[in-house]
């Protein structure tokens, strides 16, 4: 756990008070000036107005769960759903590109998390696609190779969805800690499953170094891509990776539910060996065959039937992306990260606030992990003043900034909230902070971080 940046306390005296978040807000307006990215954020909608009907403008902190919905998306679906669908209907498999989607749309994404064409899939869920690369991966391992490694703290599902490669390959999973994976990789290990950034903390592991040491040891990097993808650069040819995989409703904006998308290196693809071969990723999807040739290249990645709707809208949203770079994006994830961590420190003297996130620049994705007392209260009256973030059990208050849309303005203000809320409920005792029944999910239910899920 790190400490808070050391910045001036915020004043207790109301005089002193104003005049730091005078200087907090005229330095968030400097920033937002000088952003490179600010003409971006008009790419997307961002209305919606706090649950508790104050004038306060809504700050949406969620995008490393759910991304704010591009100005392209409702224009395509409504020609996709109108003309596409209602007017030439199964002729658009053919004549609107409906059949090659997956790959074109894949070769759209490859670009942003490092790789080259013709090596990225999009369909299915996260959690289908995970299943697919592990597999693979062992298959491609020596069978006397009987381990899987996988981070002790991984996502839930990627743990049980590990379970289930060992179970199917007759091998064995060894949950070992994040940080601990390069150095255990052994003779042993036929592959590892590893996160890029924590989902709860925010912490980004050194995917070239740990590739390289699997390589070392003889295992095979399949590679979780979700809270990284569209928030920081990721090479994943450079940096040797064999299998990836991420979702493309987050930083990627693809929308609710929107498909994942599957990496296979190249070099791999003519051994990569899917436990679910379906039509769509036949030699011949139209011979109707008995017996399964795998097609060439990603489209071995396929299963069966593309999500057409979901897939063109993440097609349209791929287009906020035009002439924007990597680097100014990572750039600003960590500005806005550094500044909304300054302000917290300004505004909770009383050290209410532990950050959980790395300060480390190599060590930190896009998001600020804030250990807080009643955490789920802090946030639904959070929302309740349209202050978006989300909680993780059992103390976490988590906050996710998307470079394209997010601005210096609103780090600024979700700190301030974030502190009148903590002093309201000093003041008040727990159980009675303002707006703190309103929030959309009961308590205790965290939202998802797989498929969209509420």
């Amino acid at each position: 756990m790190s400490e808070l940046p050391a910045t001036r306390p915020y004043a207790q005296d109301s005089r002193e008070a104003r005049t730091v978040q005078d200087t907090l807000a005229d330095r968030a307006a400097a920033l937002d000036a000088a952003d490179p990215l600010a003409p971006v954020r008009d790419r997307f909608t961002l209305g919606g107005a706090p649950a508790d009907g104050s004038p306060e403008s809504a700050v949406y902190l969620d995008g490393n769960s759910l991304g704010a919905l591009p100005t392209t998306v409702l224009p395509r679906l409504t020609d996709v759903v109108g003309r596409e669908w209602g007017e030439l209907r199964i002729r658009s498999w053919e004549e609107s590109g409906w059949w090659t989607a997956p790959e074109r749309i894949g070769d759209r994404i490859a670009p942003l998390i490092g790789a080259a064409p013709g090596q990225v899939v999009v369909g299915d869920s996260t959690s289908v696609n995970v299943f697919k690369a592990l597999v693979a991966a062992v298959r491609m391992a020596p069978q006397d190779r009987d381990e899987i490694l996988v981070d002790a703290a991984t996502f839930p599902t990627d743990g049980y969805i590990a379970q289930s490669a060992a179970r199917l390959t007759g091998r064995t999973v060894r949950p070992v800690p994040a940080d601990g994976i390069a150095e255990a990789a052994g003779p042993r290990t036929a592959a590892a499953l590893v996160n890029h950034v924590d989902y709860r903390t925010g912490r980004l592991y050194d995917l070239r170094h740990v590739t390289a040491a699997l390589h070392a040891a003889g295992a095979l990097a399949v590679w979780d891509l979700c809270h990284s993808a569209g928030a920081l650069p990721v090479a994943l040819d450079a940096d040797g990776v064999d299998l990836a995989v991420g979702c493309t409703y987050k930083y990627l904006n693809g929308g609710p539910g929107a498909p994942a998308y599957l990496y296979v290196r190249a070099e791999h693809q003519p051994r990569f060996d899917s436990p679910l071969p379906g039509w769509n990723s036949h030699a011949d999807p139209f011979g109707m065959a008995p017996d399964y040739v795998a097609a060439d290249g990603a489209a071995r990645g396929r299963v069966g039937t593309p999500e057409i709707l979901s897939l063109l809208a993440l097609d349209a949203a791929l287009d906020v992306w035009d002439g924007v770079t990597l680097a100014d994006v990572r750039a600003k994830s960590l500005a806005l990260t550094d500044f909304f961590l300054a302000c917290v420190a300004a505004t909770d003297p009383r050290g209410r606030l532990r950050s959980v996130t790395p300060q480390a620049h190599a060590e930190r994705g896009s998001q600020v992990s804030l250990r807080c007392a009643d955490a789920g209260g802090v946030m639904r009256a959070l929302i309740a003043r349209g202050v978006v973030g989300d909680f993780r059990q059992p103390d976490l208050l988590r906050f996710g900034f998307t470079p394209l849309y997010t601005r210096y303005a609103d780090a600024w203000h979700a700190a301030r909230v974030l502190a009148d809320i903590l002093d309201a409920r000093d003041t008040a005792g727990p159980g009675t902070l303002p707006g703190a029944g309103t929030h959309p999910r009961p308590e205790g239910q965290p939202e998802g971080d797989r498929e969209g899920t509420p």
